[in-house]
């Protein structure tokens, strides 16, 4: 028993070790926790204060963070829609969908409510209610409000009365307005409406005396769902569009409809980072959200490319030599001569679905199924060809999740699972249990110990039983890392080169 107790503690540890020395990662769509009151669901607000992060998002809720990694979920009451989250004079405000504006000492709350926006004038002014709006206040103190006029109206902005929050200063400024010559802006899932857009979600950030604001078209219904960014030297303009729009889109795999965040600053370093809304195609409107690094360049220019694979956590640097993960399950299970196979499934719902790479599917185990599994085989062969070995070392799961109760609380979706690897089909190894999960989450990212393997199996072992388990996205990542020879030789396979030369790996890649 302490032998066996001694073995468990040694792979504990060197697991661990392992995951430590690549340093910590995350994937989109990022694995929030779910609690009672909220649900990470989009239109994403990240502030900074004191060294802390605190996220609000549509769903309601609040999320802390000391590393923009790990979160923590808090009930917090009045949270908009579309919330905006500040500070100003040592308070913080909380606006969004709503023509109120809440107040509080701490950013956990609690929140009063400080009545309606005053002084907005006429709607020929651009002011039609409180919707997606953002204050912004500038090095010098001066507060602002941003917001869109809905549709196709654009972007507004005004100074705010520094004495009272809810009242408008001056006149509004209109910013820009939808152009259809920006082709992304448009309307439809092919950006096929050349008159029809939803300009909105403004966020504004200053950088090295440039003020950058963020807008989304073409709306959140479509995967077509994109930022884009212009630029000015003063808070209210005139604003000028940027070259390299758009600066988030992604119309195809998991991770699309990129749009509606914000752009947090890592304290004490210029260092910026971009989260944003993900549109799913499945349940239709589904949402969660994601982050990426900004980046600038000489210019001015801002830059941040949408991810769907592991990255570097903030903080974490890149480790040299070491191959970036990329997906090797997806399309596995009915690919030719896969010895992929799965306990069950439904009609019309197939296991297949898991791995397909898109968000308008998902796999439903039969409704009898105790203990759902699904393995895939990573190198389906014909006789032909070498047998590809991978070395794995991430997987992420994202559930259908569960429904809020009318009248009651949300039946949280809390998920029990573990994944398991083989060479052979047959002895299998687990390399990741959750058998005994108590975290509410429909995204699930788990980084684990590399190891080499053919095979990966998934096993749920438990899920809320008041709603049928379905798996949208089941992905494991990793690198091609070895072979076994062919069955039967071919004349050409004697001069391909080695993995190392064939996919940039180091050195030491060989034939088992």
């Amino acid at each position: 028993m302490k032998l066996k107790a001694f073995v468990i503690s040694a792979m504990t540890l060197a697991m661990a070790f392992c995951v430590t020395a690549r340093g910590q990662r995350y994937c989109n769509p990022l694995p929030m926790p779910i609690g009672q009151g909220g649900n990470a669901g989009g239109d994403v607000t990240v502030l900074e204060e004191g060294g802390k992060y605190y996220m609000c998002c549509s769903g309601g809720g609040m999320w802390v963070s000391d590393d923009l990694l790990n979160w923590e979920f808090h009930a917090v009451e009045h949270i908009p829609v579309a919330p905006d989250l500040v500070k100003y004079n040592g308070k913080f405000y909380l606006t969004g969908n709503s023509d109120h504006v809440f107040v509080a000492d701490n950013p956990l709350g609690p929140y009063t409510d400080l009545g309606l926006f005053k002084n907005t004038g006429p709607i020929e002014n651009g002011w039609n209610g409180g919707f997606d709006t953002k204050i912004f206040v500038d090095d010098d103190n001066q507060p602002y409000l941003f917001w869109p006029g809905r549709g196709i109206s654009g972007i507004y902005g005004v100074k705010l009365d520094p004495n009272d929050l809810t009242r408008f200063a001056e006149k509004p400024t209109h910013l820009f307005g939808f152009n259809p010559m920006h082709a992304w802006e448009r309307y439809g899932e092919m950006n096929e409406y050349p008159g029809v857009a939803w300009i909105e979600g403004p966020w504004v950030i200053k950088r090295n005396g440039i003020y950058y604001l963020e807008y989304s078209a073409s709306g959140t219904q479509w995967k077509t769902y994109a930022e884009g960014y212009y630029t000015a030297t003063s808070p209210l303009g005139p604003y000028t569009y940027a070259a390299n729009n758009p600066l988030l889109r992604k119309t195809e795999g998991l991770v699309t409809g990129t749009a509606h965040g914000s752009i947090v600053k890592v304290k004490d370093k210029d260092e910026w980072w971009q989260f944003y809304t993900i549109v799913l195609s499945n349940p239709p409107g589904g949402r969660r959200i994601g982050m990426d690094k900004v980046e600038f360049d000489a210019d001015g220019l801002m830059y941040c490319t949408v991810t769907d694979t592991p990255q570097p956590a903030p903080g974490v640097e890149a480790k040299k030599g070491v191959p970036a993960s990329i997906p090797v399950t997806i399309n596995k299970i009915n690919a030719m001569n896969a010895l992929s196979k799965f306990s069950s499934q439904q009609d019309g719902f197939p296991a297949a679905f898991a791995v397909d790479n898109y968000s308008g599917t998902v796999w439903m185990p039969a409704a009898d199924d105790a203990q759902p599994s699904i393995t895939v085989e990573l190198s389906p062969a014909t006789r032909f060809d070498v047998v590809q070995h991978f070395t794995v070392d991430g997987m992420r799961v994202m559930f259908s999740g569960g429904r809020r109760r009318f009248g009651g609380p949300m039946v949280l979706p809390v998920y029990k699972y573990k994944l398991e690897v083989s060479q052979d089909g047959e002895k299998y190894v687990t390399v990741l249990d959750k058998t005994g999960n108590r975290v509410s989450k429909d995204t699930i990212y788990e980084d684990f110990a590399p190891v080499n393997c053919r095979f990966v199996r998934l096993t749920v072992t438990d899920w809320p039983k008041e709603n049928p388990l379905g798996i949208i996205d089941f992905t494991v990542f990793g690198y091609p890392d070895g072979y076994d020879a062919a069955a039967v030789a071919t004349p050409v396979f004697s001069n391909l080169p080695l993995d190392s030369e064939a996919t940039g790996r180091p050195a030491g890649t060989r034939a088992r």
